[in-house]
C-alpha cells in the first residue's frame, strides 16, 4: 500500500479508536454550513463527523477486525465517532438529519456488532445517559426509603398510641 494511504488509514483508525461505537452516514446533499452545524451539535456529545474515503474506511475496519460494512461503502460517507453516549448522538444526528431531510445513516456498529438503520433510529429513542442514570439512581434508593419507612412505622405507631392515650385522660 502506498505510504499516503497507510497514512489515511492510519488516521481512521485513529478516530475509530475514539469510542466503542461507529455511524456511517451519506452526506451527499449536505451543505458547507450545514457540516459545520451538525459538527456543534455532536460536539455536545464529543462526538465527530469526519468525511472519509470508502475504500479507507474498509480497509481501517477490517484491521480492526470490524463487522463488514461494505454493502453501505457507497456513495458519499462520512462517519460520526467519540464519546461514550451512542444513544445521545444518534438523537442528535438522527433530529439533525429530520430536520434537513437531505441525509441519511447507512450503517453503523456498537461494541463491534453492525447496526441498520432502523436499529441506530430505536438506539435514538432510548433516553440519553444522564436519565439512564438518574434512573439506576432513584431504582437504587426505592428500597432503602421503603425501609425506612417501615423501621419508623413502628415506633410512630407507638407514639401516637401514647399520644392518643394522654389526649384521652385529659380529655
Amino acid at each position: 500500500m502506498r505510504p499516503e494511504k497507510e497514512y489515511l488509514v492510519e488516521e481512521v483508525n485513529t478516530h475509530l479508536d475514539k469510542s466503542d461505537y461507529v455511524y456511517l452516514a451519506n452526506y451527499e446533499r449536505i451543505t458547507v454550513e450545514e457540516i459545520a452545524e451538525l459538527r456543534a451539535s455532536l460536539s455536545e456529545h464529543d462526538a465527530e463527523f469526519h468525511v472519509i474515503k470508502n475504500s479507507i474506511f474498509g480497509v481501517a475496519a477490517a484491521s480492526k477486525e470490524l463487522p463488514d460494512l461494505s454493502e453501505h461503502l457507497t456513495g458519499q460517507t462520512a462517519i460520526i465517532v467519540g464519546g461514550n453516549n451512542p444513544s445521545g448522538v444518534a438523537k442528535a444526528v438522527g433530529e439533525f438529519f429530520k430536520k434537513k431531510e437531505k441525509v441519511d445513516m447507512k450503517a453503523g456498529i456498537l461494541n463491534e456488532k453492525a447496526l441498520t438503520k432502523e436499529e441506530i433510529a430505536v438506539l435514538a429513542k432510548l433516553p440519553g445517559l444522564e436519565s439512564l442514570r438518574a434512573q439506576l439512581l432513584g431504582l437504587l434508593t426505592q428500597p432503602a426509603t421503603g425501609f425506612v419507612r417501615i423501621v419508623n412505622a413502628v415506633p410512630q405507631s407507638f407514639v401516637n398510641v401514647l399520644q392518643a392515650k394522654a389526649r384521652a385522660e385529659n380529655g
